[in-house]
Protein backbone atom coordinates (compact mmCIF):
# COMPACT_ATOMS: atom_id res chain seq x y z
CA UNK A 1 0.00 0.00 0.00
CA UNK A 2 1.47 3.35 -1.05
CA UNK A 3 2.04 5.82 1.78
CA UNK A 4 1.70 9.59 1.84
CA UNK A 5 3.41 12.19 4.04
CA UNK A 6 2.59 15.84 4.65
CA UNK A 7 4.93 18.77 5.23
CA UNK A 8 3.75 22.06 6.71
CA UNK A 9 6.07 25.06 6.51
CA UNK A 10 5.77 27.12 9.72
CA UNK A 11 8.48 29.77 9.21
CA UNK A 12 10.33 31.24 12.16
CA UNK A 13 10.69 34.20 14.52
CA UNK A 14 12.22 36.41 11.83
CA UNK A 15 9.00 35.93 9.89
CA UNK A 16 5.56 37.14 10.92
CA UNK A 17 6.70 40.52 12.23
CA UNK A 18 3.40 41.97 10.97
CA UNK A 19 1.71 39.71 13.51
CA UNK A 20 3.11 41.61 16.48
CA UNK A 21 2.32 42.18 19.35
CA UNK A 22 0.52 38.82 19.30
CA UNK A 23 3.69 36.93 18.30
CA UNK A 24 5.98 38.40 20.98
CA UNK A 25 5.68 35.36 23.27
CA UNK A 26 3.72 32.88 21.15
CA UNK A 27 4.91 31.54 17.76
CA UNK A 28 2.52 32.65 15.05
CA UNK A 29 1.69 29.03 14.02
CA UNK A 30 0.41 28.39 17.56
CA UNK A 31 -1.85 31.45 17.69
CA UNK A 32 -5.44 30.20 18.10
CA UNK A 33 -7.99 30.57 15.33
CA UNK A 34 -11.49 29.29 16.11
CA UNK A 35 -10.13 27.88 19.36
CA UNK A 36 -7.35 25.84 17.73
CA UNK A 37 -3.72 26.75 16.94
CA UNK A 38 -3.29 28.10 13.42
CA UNK A 39 -1.25 25.07 12.39
CA UNK A 40 -3.90 22.72 13.80
CA UNK A 41 -6.26 23.39 10.89
CA UNK A 42 -3.95 22.14 8.09
CA UNK A 43 -2.83 19.28 10.36
CA UNK A 44 -6.46 18.20 10.85
CA UNK A 45 -6.97 18.31 7.09
CA UNK A 46 -3.87 16.15 6.56
CA UNK A 47 -5.27 13.57 8.99
CA UNK A 48 -8.04 12.87 6.48
CA UNK A 49 -5.59 11.85 3.73
CA UNK A 50 -5.73 8.07 3.11
CA UNK A 51 -2.58 6.12 4.05
CA UNK A 52 -0.96 9.12 5.74
CA UNK A 53 2.26 7.97 7.42
CA UNK A 54 3.63 11.14 9.07
CA UNK A 55 3.22 14.90 9.29
CA UNK A 56 6.31 17.11 9.42
CA UNK A 57 6.44 20.73 10.56
CA UNK A 58 9.47 22.54 9.12
CA UNK A 59 10.67 25.88 10.43
CA UNK A 60 13.40 27.65 12.36
CA UNK A 61 11.70 28.27 15.68
CA UNK A 62 13.45 26.68 18.66
CA UNK A 63 12.35 23.09 19.15
CA UNK A 64 11.19 23.74 22.72
CA UNK A 65 8.47 26.07 21.41
CA UNK A 66 6.78 23.20 19.56
CA UNK A 67 7.60 20.24 21.82
CA UNK A 68 4.41 20.32 23.90
CA UNK A 69 2.11 20.95 20.96
CA UNK A 70 3.66 18.25 18.75
CA UNK A 71 3.35 15.69 21.54
CA UNK A 72 -0.25 16.65 22.24
CA UNK A 73 -1.44 16.64 18.63
CA UNK A 74 0.32 13.33 17.90
CA UNK A 75 -1.56 11.69 20.76
CA UNK A 76 -4.85 13.33 19.77
CA UNK A 77 -4.73 12.35 16.10
CA UNK A 78 -2.94 9.02 16.61
CA UNK A 79 -0.43 9.83 13.90
CA UNK A 80 3.24 10.89 14.18
CA UNK A 81 3.75 14.65 13.98
CA UNK A 82 7.38 15.83 14.03
CA UNK A 83 8.96 19.25 14.16
CA UNK A 84 12.13 19.65 12.08
CA UNK A 85 14.24 22.72 12.80
CA UNK A 86 16.21 24.29 9.97
CA UNK A 87 19.68 25.58 10.82
CA UNK A 88 18.78 28.65 8.74
CA UNK A 89 16.07 29.61 6.24
CA UNK A 90 16.38 27.52 3.07
CA UNK A 91 13.33 28.75 1.16
CA UNK A 92 10.01 27.00 0.62
CA UNK A 93 11.56 24.34 -1.64
CA UNK A 94 15.01 24.33 -0.05
CA UNK A 95 13.57 23.49 3.37
CA UNK A 96 11.84 20.48 1.88
CA UNK A 97 15.09 19.33 0.25
CA UNK A 98 17.13 19.91 3.41
CA UNK A 99 15.12 17.21 5.22
CA UNK A 100 14.62 14.93 2.21
CA UNK A 101 16.11 11.83 3.89
CA UNK A 102 13.78 12.12 6.90
CA UNK A 103 10.75 12.89 4.73
CA UNK A 104 11.46 9.80 2.60
CA UNK A 105 11.86 7.41 5.56
CA UNK A 106 8.52 5.74 4.79
CA UNK A 107 9.16 5.74 1.04
CA UNK A 108 6.00 7.76 0.30
CA UNK A 109 4.50 7.90 -3.17
CA UNK A 110 3.32 11.48 -2.64
CA UNK A 111 4.35 14.43 -0.49
CA UNK A 112 1.91 17.18 0.43
CA UNK A 113 3.37 20.62 1.03
CA UNK A 114 1.29 23.29 2.79
CA UNK A 115 2.00 26.75 4.13
CA UNK A 116 0.93 27.25 7.73
CA UNK A 117 -0.47 30.74 7.12
CA UNK A 118 -2.97 29.58 4.50
CA UNK A 119 -6.63 29.46 5.51
CA UNK A 120 -8.84 27.28 3.33
CA UNK A 121 -10.85 24.06 3.37
CA UNK A 122 -7.77 22.01 2.36
CA UNK A 123 -9.43 19.49 0.02
CA UNK A 124 -6.31 17.33 0.10
CA UNK A 125 -8.01 14.00 -0.45
CA UNK A 126 -9.68 15.35 -3.59
CA UNK A 127 -6.35 16.65 -4.83
CA UNK A 128 -4.71 13.29 -4.30
CA UNK A 129 -7.62 11.46 -5.91
CA UNK A 130 -7.24 13.59 -9.03
CA UNK A 131 -3.47 13.18 -9.19
CA UNK A 132 -2.81 11.59 -12.60
CA UNK A 133 -0.93 8.31 -12.46
CA UNK A 134 1.70 9.26 -15.08
CA UNK A 135 2.51 12.52 -13.34
CA UNK A 136 5.82 13.04 -11.67
CA UNK A 137 5.67 15.91 -9.25
CA UNK A 138 3.49 18.80 -8.32
CA UNK A 139 -0.07 19.91 -7.65
CA UNK A 140 -1.02 23.48 -6.80
CA UNK A 141 -4.47 24.26 -5.53
CA UNK A 142 -6.93 26.77 -7.06
CA UNK A 143 -9.83 28.68 -5.54
CA UNK A 144 -12.44 31.30 -6.11
CA UNK A 145 -13.47 32.86 -2.80
CA UNK A 146 -16.63 34.40 -4.22
CA UNK A 147 -18.54 31.19 -3.60
CA UNK A 148 -18.11 29.20 -0.38
CA UNK A 149 -19.63 26.10 -1.97
CA UNK A 150 -16.78 24.03 -3.33
CA UNK A 151 -16.76 23.35 -7.07
CA UNK A 152 -14.30 20.85 -8.41
CA UNK A 153 -13.34 21.46 -12.01
CA UNK A 154 -12.78 18.34 -14.10
CA UNK A 155 -9.16 17.42 -14.57
CA UNK A 156 -9.77 14.48 -16.87
CA UNK A 157 -7.88 16.36 -19.59
CA UNK A 158 -4.89 16.54 -17.28
CA UNK A 159 -4.79 12.75 -17.04
CA UNK A 160 -4.02 12.54 -20.74
CA UNK A 161 -0.71 14.28 -20.12
CA UNK A 162 2.43 13.24 -18.36
CA UNK A 163 2.88 16.23 -16.02
CA UNK A 164 4.48 16.99 -12.69
CA UNK A 165 1.46 18.39 -10.92
CA UNK A 166 -1.32 21.01 -10.43
CA UNK A 167 -2.06 24.71 -8.92
CA UNK A 168 -5.12 26.43 -6.83
CA UNK A 169 -6.19 29.93 -8.09
CA UNK A 170 -8.50 32.93 -7.38
CA UNK A 171 -9.54 36.14 -9.08
CA UNK A 172 -9.42 38.12 -5.83
CA UNK A 173 -6.51 40.56 -5.25
CA UNK A 174 -4.35 38.51 -7.57
CA UNK A 175 -1.56 41.10 -7.76
CA UNK A 176 -0.68 40.43 -4.12
CA UNK A 177 0.23 36.82 -4.86
CA UNK A 178 1.78 34.70 -7.59
CA UNK A 179 -0.27 35.05 -10.76
CA UNK A 180 -0.56 32.29 -13.32
CA UNK A 181 -2.09 31.56 -16.69
CA UNK A 182 -3.72 28.18 -17.31
CA UNK A 183 -5.10 26.55 -20.43
CA UNK A 184 -8.92 26.76 -20.11
CA UNK A 185 -9.39 23.24 -21.47
CA UNK A 186 -6.43 21.14 -20.32
CA UNK A 187 -5.79 23.22 -17.14
CA UNK A 188 -2.07 23.15 -17.91
CA UNK A 189 -0.08 25.85 -16.13
CA UNK A 190 1.28 27.95 -18.99
CA UNK A 191 2.89 30.89 -17.20
CA UNK A 192 3.71 31.82 -13.60
CA UNK A 193 4.90 35.14 -12.15
CA UNK A 194 5.40 35.90 -8.46
CA UNK A 195 3.71 39.18 -7.38
CA UNK A 196 3.88 40.93 -10.77
CA UNK A 197 3.84 44.72 -11.04
CA UNK A 198 1.37 44.63 -13.93
CA UNK A 199 -1.69 42.47 -14.58
CA UNK A 200 -0.93 38.95 -15.78
CA UNK A 201 -3.98 36.91 -14.87
CA UNK A 202 -6.85 36.63 -12.40
CA UNK A 203 -5.60 33.26 -11.15
CA UNK A 204 -3.27 33.00 -8.16
CA UNK A 205 -1.18 30.33 -6.45
CA UNK A 206 -2.63 29.47 -3.04
CA UNK A 207 0.26 27.61 -1.44
CA UNK A 208 -1.10 24.03 -1.24
CA UNK A 209 0.71 21.32 -3.21
CA UNK A 210 1.19 17.59 -3.62
CA UNK A 211 4.40 16.16 -5.11
CA UNK A 212 5.95 12.88 -5.99
CA UNK A 213 9.52 12.34 -4.71
CA UNK A 214 10.83 13.58 -8.07
CA UNK A 215 10.45 17.08 -6.65
CA UNK A 216 13.76 16.54 -4.89
CA UNK A 217 15.49 16.04 -8.26
CA UNK A 218 14.01 19.30 -9.53
CA UNK A 219 15.22 21.18 -6.44
CA UNK A 220 18.68 19.65 -6.72
CA UNK A 221 18.90 20.73 -10.34
CA UNK A 222 18.19 24.33 -9.32
CA UNK A 223 20.99 24.26 -6.75
CA UNK A 224 23.41 22.62 -9.16
CA UNK A 225 22.58 25.09 -11.94
CA UNK A 226 23.05 28.04 -9.59
CA UNK A 227 26.46 26.73 -8.50
CA UNK A 228 27.55 26.08 -12.09
CA UNK A 229 26.50 29.55 -13.19
CA UNK A 230 28.50 31.13 -10.37
CA UNK A 231 31.59 29.11 -11.28
CA UNK A 232 31.35 29.78 -15.00
CA UNK A 233 30.69 33.48 -14.92
CA UNK A 234 33.66 34.39 -12.69
CA UNK A 235 32.06 37.72 -11.86
CA UNK A 236 34.25 40.71 -11.18
CA UNK A 237 33.77 42.62 -7.92
CA UNK A 238 31.75 45.30 -9.77
CA UNK A 239 29.54 42.72 -11.49
CA UNK A 240 28.91 40.97 -8.20
CA UNK A 241 27.67 44.19 -6.64
CA UNK A 242 25.37 44.73 -9.61
CA UNK A 243 23.92 41.20 -9.38
CA UNK A 244 21.64 40.97 -6.33
CA UNK A 245 20.46 37.50 -7.33
CA UNK A 246 23.92 35.98 -7.09
CA UNK A 247 24.62 37.91 -3.90
CA UNK A 248 21.31 37.27 -2.10
CA UNK A 249 20.54 33.65 -2.98
CA UNK A 250 22.90 30.97 -1.68
CA UNK A 251 23.04 27.64 -3.42
CA UNK A 252 20.83 25.87 -0.88
CA UNK A 253 18.11 28.57 -0.82
CA UNK A 254 15.45 27.45 -3.30
CA UNK A 255 12.06 29.09 -3.70
CA UNK A 256 9.18 26.95 -4.84
CA UNK A 257 7.46 29.68 -6.83
CA UNK A 258 10.27 31.46 -8.71
CA UNK A 259 12.72 28.54 -8.90
CA UNK A 260 10.35 25.60 -9.52
CA UNK A 261 6.93 26.78 -10.73
CA UNK A 262 8.13 29.44 -13.17
CA UNK A 263 10.72 27.31 -15.02
CA UNK A 264 8.37 24.34 -15.44
CA UNK A 265 5.32 26.36 -16.54
CA UNK A 266 4.38 25.81 -20.19
CA UNK A 267 6.26 22.52 -20.43
CA UNK A 268 3.29 20.18 -19.91
CA UNK A 269 4.55 19.51 -16.40
CA UNK A 270 2.18 21.52 -14.16
CA UNK A 271 -1.61 21.60 -14.13
CA UNK A 272 -4.30 23.27 -12.04
CA UNK A 273 -6.89 22.06 -9.56
CA UNK A 274 -9.77 24.50 -9.04
CA UNK A 275 -12.28 25.00 -6.25
CA UNK A 276 -14.81 27.68 -5.39
CA UNK A 277 -14.19 27.39 -1.64
CA UNK A 278 -12.79 30.10 0.63
CA UNK A 279 -9.10 30.98 0.80
CA UNK A 280 -7.10 33.63 2.66
CA UNK A 281 -3.51 34.23 3.66
CA UNK A 282 -2.91 35.01 7.34
CA UNK A 283 -0.24 37.69 7.48
CA UNK A 284 -1.74 40.14 10.00
CA UNK A 285 -3.86 40.04 13.18
CA UNK A 286 -6.74 41.49 11.18
CA UNK A 287 -6.68 38.56 8.76
CA UNK A 288 -6.40 36.12 11.66
CA UNK A 289 -9.70 37.43 13.02
CA UNK A 290 -11.33 37.05 9.60
CA UNK A 291 -9.94 33.54 9.19
CA UNK A 292 -11.09 32.54 12.65
CA UNK A 293 -14.59 33.36 11.45
CA UNK A 294 -14.11 31.32 8.28
CA UNK A 295 -13.02 28.28 10.28
CA UNK A 296 -15.92 28.73 12.70
CA UNK A 297 -18.31 28.75 9.73
CA UNK A 298 -16.65 25.61 8.40
CA UNK A 299 -17.21 23.89 11.77
CA UNK A 300 -20.94 23.83 10.96
CA UNK A 301 -20.18 21.11 8.44
CA UNK A 302 -17.00 19.49 9.74
CA UNK A 303 -17.15 19.78 13.56
CA UNK A 304 -20.54 21.07 14.74
CA UNK A 305 -19.80 19.71 18.22
CA UNK A 306 -17.16 22.45 18.63
CA UNK A 307 -19.70 25.25 18.24
CA UNK A 308 -21.41 26.66 21.32
CA UNK A 309 -25.15 27.00 21.72
CA UNK A 310 -27.40 28.84 24.16
CA UNK A 311 -30.62 30.82 24.34
CA UNK A 312 -29.94 33.02 27.35
CA UNK A 313 -31.87 30.97 29.91
CA UNK A 314 -29.45 28.58 31.57
CA UNK A 315 -26.49 29.63 29.44
CA UNK A 316 -25.39 32.71 27.53
CA UNK A 317 -27.24 33.75 24.40
CA UNK A 318 -25.26 32.58 21.37
CA UNK A 319 -25.63 34.27 17.98
CA UNK A 320 -24.04 32.70 14.90
CA UNK A 321 -20.77 30.74 15.01
CA UNK A 322 -19.07 30.77 18.43
CA UNK A 323 -16.40 28.64 20.08
CA UNK A 324 -16.17 28.53 23.87
CA UNK A 325 -13.44 26.52 25.60
CA UNK A 326 -14.85 24.07 28.18
CA UNK A 327 -12.90 25.75 30.99
CA UNK A 328 -14.29 29.23 30.24
CA UNK A 329 -16.99 30.67 32.49
CA UNK A 330 -19.61 32.77 30.69
CA UNK A 331 -22.47 34.43 32.60
CA UNK A 332 -25.97 33.43 31.37
CA UNK A 333 -26.89 37.07 30.74
CA UNK A 334 -23.98 37.62 28.35
CA UNK A 335 -24.62 37.69 24.61
CA UNK A 336 -21.93 36.17 22.41
CA UNK A 337 -21.47 36.17 18.62
CA UNK A 338 -21.22 36.03 15.80
CA UNK A 339 -17.59 35.09 15.00
CA UNK A 340 -16.33 34.82 18.57
CA UNK A 341 -13.66 32.48 19.93
CA UNK A 342 -13.23 32.24 23.71
CA UNK A 343 -10.11 30.46 24.97
CA UNK A 344 -9.22 28.60 28.16
CA UNK A 345 -9.99 29.98 31.64
CA UNK A 346 -11.72 33.10 30.31
CA UNK A 347 -14.27 34.76 32.60
CA UNK A 348 -17.13 36.67 31.00
CA UNK A 349 -19.34 38.69 33.36
CA UNK A 350 -23.02 39.57 33.40
CA UNK A 351 -24.38 41.66 30.55
CA UNK A 352 -21.24 41.42 28.44
CA UNK A 353 -21.58 41.70 24.65
CA UNK A 354 -18.95 40.07 22.41
CA UNK A 355 -19.02 40.39 18.60
CA UNK A 356 -16.34 39.43 16.09
CA UNK A 357 -13.48 38.85 18.52
CA UNK A 358 -10.86 36.43 19.80
CA UNK A 359 -10.54 36.30 23.58
CA UNK A 360 -7.30 34.56 24.57
CA UNK A 361 -6.42 32.50 27.67
CA UNK A 362 -7.05 33.82 31.19
CA UNK A 363 -8.83 37.01 30.14
CA UNK A 364 -11.49 38.60 32.34
CA UNK A 365 -14.29 40.63 30.73
CA UNK A 366 -16.23 42.28 33.53
CA UNK A 367 -19.90 43.23 33.81
CA UNK A 368 -21.55 45.08 30.91
CA UNK A 369 -18.33 45.46 28.92
CA UNK A 370 -18.48 45.37 25.13
CA UNK A 371 -15.85 43.92 22.78
CA UNK A 372 -16.30 44.28 19.01
CA UNK A 373 -13.86 43.47 16.16
CA UNK A 374 -10.96 42.98 18.57
CA UNK A 375 -8.36 40.51 19.82
CA UNK A 376 -7.86 40.52 23.59
CA UNK A 377 -4.44 39.19 24.64
CA UNK A 378 -3.62 36.60 27.26
CA UNK A 379 -4.23 37.53 30.94
CA UNK A 380 -5.78 40.88 30.03
CA UNK A 381 -8.68 42.45 31.90
CA UNK A 382 -11.51 44.64 30.61
CA UNK A 383 -13.31 46.64 33.29
CA UNK A 384 -17.02 47.19 33.92
CA UNK A 385 -18.90 49.22 31.30
CA UNK A 386 -15.78 49.53 29.14
CA UNK A 387 -15.75 49.23 25.35
CA UNK A 388 -12.99 47.75 23.22
CA UNK A 389 -13.88 47.97 19.55
CA UNK A 390 -12.84 48.77 15.97
CA UNK A 391 -14.33 49.30 12.52
CA UNK A 392 -13.68 45.73 11.42
CA UNK A 393 -11.65 46.41 8.26
CA UNK A 394 -9.47 43.29 8.28
CA UNK A 395 -7.04 44.71 5.73
CA UNK A 396 -6.41 48.04 7.47
CA UNK A 397 -3.56 48.42 9.96
CA UNK A 398 -5.95 49.66 12.65
CA UNK A 399 -9.03 47.90 11.31
CA UNK A 400 -9.25 45.82 14.48
CA UNK A 401 -8.26 46.64 18.05
CA UNK A 402 -5.52 44.51 19.59
CA UNK A 403 -4.75 44.30 23.28
CA UNK A 404 -1.36 42.68 23.91
CA UNK A 405 -0.68 40.31 26.77
CA UNK A 406 -1.61 41.41 30.31
CA UNK A 407 -3.27 44.69 29.31
CA UNK A 408 -5.63 46.24 31.88
CA UNK A 409 -8.54 48.34 30.67
CA UNK A 410 -10.07 49.95 33.72
CA UNK A 411 -13.79 50.63 34.30
CA UNK A 412 -15.68 52.87 31.87
CA UNK A 413 -12.80 53.24 29.39
CA UNK A 414 -13.33 53.26 25.62
CA UNK A 415 -10.62 51.86 23.32
CA UNK A 416 -11.22 52.27 19.57
CA UNK A 417 -9.07 51.26 16.57
CA UNK A 418 -5.94 50.78 18.68
CA UNK A 419 -2.97 48.48 19.14
CA UNK A 420 -1.96 48.29 22.80
CA UNK A 421 1.42 46.77 23.69
CA UNK A 422 1.72 44.19 26.48
CA UNK A 423 1.59 45.08 30.19
CA UNK A 424 -0.10 48.45 29.71
CA UNK A 425 -2.89 49.96 31.84
CA UNK A 426 -5.53 52.14 30.21
CA UNK A 427 -7.42 54.26 32.72
CA UNK A 428 -8.89 57.08 30.63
Amino acid sequence: MEKVVAVIMVGGPTKGTRFRPLSFNTPKPLFPLAGQPMVHHPISACKRIPNLAQIFLIGFYEEREFTLYVSSISNELKIPVRYLKEDKPHGSAGGLYYFRNIIMEDNPSHIFLLNCDVCCSFPLTDMLGNFPVPCKTLYTYQYDSLNINQMLVSVEAHKRYSGMGTVLVSAESASQFGELVADPITKELLHYTEKPETFVSDLINCGVYVFTPDIFTAIQEVSTHREDQANLRHLSSFETLQSPTSRALPQDFVRLDQDILSPFAGKKQLYTYETMDFWEQIKTPGMSLKCSGLYLAQFRYTSPDLLAGGDGTKSASIVGDVYVHPSAKVHPTAKIGANVSISANVRVGAGVRLIGCIILDDVEVQENAVVINSIVGWKSSIGKWSRVQADGDYNAKLGITILGEAVIVEDEVVVINSIVLPNKTLNE
